[in-house]
């Protein structure tokens, strides 16, 4: 029989790898009643192991802690790869395409053309292994390792983007504040993708929804500074006059079809 201990420790890591999960759902994967997961909950949010929400429980989060890589990676899987399968779509051939380090940006370097039709560039060795696998040019900016986000940062990195202009850019965002804002939670990492925006013809978000709300340490710029957000699910609704001049696709993984 399981003990409780170790339902509370199944119970965070189907949390963690699915991002978030209903009491409802979680009682039928686990096999117990609602009243017992929600006594679970209470326990695992005292411990700062999960945060509750209305009907169900997400990741801890902390605007001044990030979640490690790995845990990432795994987190809404599915979703991220139908906001890839969307994002790339803005590929044109001959495009000079800056692909931003992260697991949704990964999705979109996966996704990306295969031939030789474009020149990449990252910041990330982990997207160099994904798009490497093309026929085409791939380009590492160079810099200091952070190992937090396996990605490249620091005075190497930004004189490169800095001297560089790109087609197209894919950005990941940790957070998207109600006032528009965008953040992450590295002062580099926030600084490379000010610049990546400030040197691209077209920028382009790729979000998972819940990151709406979120708030994270530092700001690199606003909805109103890029060209377009791609995300899985419908925006919250005091979050749309947001898009009246950035353009926006929602719902791309719960519809099935691009808002």
């Amino acid at each position: 029989m399981t003990t409780p201990e170790e339902r509370r420790r199944s119970i965070t890591e189907l949390v963690t790898k699915h991002g978030g999960l209903s009491v409802e759902e979680l009682a039928t994967r686990l096999d117990v009643s609602e009243s017992t997961i929600r006594r679970d909950l209470r326990d695992l949010a005292k411990r700062n192991l999960v945060e509750r929400t209305h009907g169900g429980v997400v990741p801890t989060t902390n605007v001044g802690i990030e979640r490690s890589f790995n845990r990432r990676l795994i987190q809404n899987l599915e979703r991220k790869q139908a906001i890839a399968d969307r994002a790339v779509e803005e590929i044109a051939e001959g495009h000079v395409v800056y692909f931003d380090a992260g697991t949704t940006t990964m999705q979109v370097a996966k996704a990306a053309p295969d031939d030789d039709s474009i020149i990449a560039v990252t910041s990330s060795p982990m997207l160099v292994l994904e798009l490497s696998k093309s026929d085409g040019t791939v380009k590492m900016t160079g810099g200091e390792y952070r190992n937090e986000t396996k990605a490249l940062i620091g005075p190497t990195t930004e004189d490169y983007i800095g001297n560089s202009n790109f087609d197209l850019a894919f950005i990941g965002v940790n957070g998207i504040g109600a006032d528009g804002t965008l953040s992450a939670p590295n002062e580099s990492e926030a600084k490379i993708k000010q610049l990546v925006v400030e040197h691209s013809a077209r920028t382009v978000v790729v979000t998972v929804a819940e990151k709406f709300g979120e708030q994270s340490f530092r700001r690199f710029g606003s909805v109103e500074d890029i060209d377009l957000l791609v995300t899985d699910a419908r925006v919250p609704e005091g979050y749309r006059d947001l898009f009246d001049e950035t353009e926006l696709v929602e719902g791309v993984f719960e519809s099935g079809a691009y808002g």
